[in-house]
């Protein structure tokens, strides 16, 4: 096998969740480019019809599904159906989640726990219904969509933070225990990333933005296409000895402390 060959994902089949647009579909798409056959899934039949056009409309003939993916019963019936439809899950990628900004003294209980759910609880249920077939298979990928708020705090985002801390600790657990299997499980962990949910954040003049353009020493939000080549490297045998590791990609956020006051 030549160098360039180790970055390949022909033959395999990626399992990507919530990937109907955003980060999701970026990687997704990196990853059929690269050879693997796409698998994904949305909570609604719209967004799932939604994913499959956008994915025709750029070459790639993905199959989608629906799955409420803190739903163990169904994530078990998804894997079943992929199965039997295409085959077993090489990659998995844990990118569905969700956000919501509210300070804590603010924030109810039943919010919390319901991000928890779809950010923590549900990468547990999707990675347990998948590492069987990876270990019969004898190898597998798996990646959880992390944040820099796995390891910094922020106002308003207390349940965000816990459940993405969370997951850096699953994916090192996952890791631990299932290294021997020749099965990988790492992290993706993004800086402020232009998308359609943060254009209203991203306008000139705007606070939030300048704040973050501040504090990035690329001096830029990054795209969801700066996530794909980390994303096909950490699903490629490129990275068979890369496990429990955390890749911030992020600009360089963590690794500065923000400019001196003039």
């Amino acid at each position: 096998m030549s160098f360039i060959d180790k970055f390949s994902l022909e033959g395999k089949i990626a399992l990507v969740t919530g990937a109907s647009y955003g980060i999701g579909f970026a990687i997704a798409s990196a990853y059929a480019k690269a050879g693997a056959t796409i698998v994904f899934n949305d909570i609604k039949q719209e967004l799932v019809d939604k994913g499959i056009a956008a994915y025709k409309e750029i070459g790639i003939d993905a199959h989608g599904y629906v799955c409420d993916v803190t739903n163990e019963d169904a994530v078990k019936d998804l894997v079943a159906k992929v199965r039997e439809d295409v085959g077993i899950i090489d990659i998995l990628v844990n990118n569905a989640g969700i956000i919501k900004r509210i300070p804590m003294l603010e924030m109810s209980a039943a919010d919390f726990r319901q991000v928890i759910d779809v950010d923590l609880n549900a990468p547990f249920i999707v990675s347990k219904a998948v590492i069987p077939g990876m270990i019969e298979k004898g190898h597998g990928k798996i990646v959880n969509i992390c944040s820099m708020m796995s390891e910094l705090g922020r106002e308003t985002v207390s349940a965000y933070a816990a459940a993405k801390g969370g997951l850096k600790m699953l994916t090192r657990n996952i890791c631990s225990e299932y290294g021997e299997h020749n099965i990988q499980c790492n992290g993706i962990g993004p800086g402020y990333i232009a998308t359609p949910q943060t254009a209203p954040l991203r306008q000139p003049g705007v606070p939030f933005n300048d704040f973050i353009i501040s504090k990035t020493p690329a001096a830029r939000w990054g795209t969801p296409e700066d996530l794909q080549g980390p994303a096909v490297f950490l699903a490629s045998e490129a990275s068979d000895f890369v496990n429990g590791h955390i890749l911030y990609v992020d600009g360089g956020i963590l690794a500065y402390i923000g400019k001196q006051p003039q």
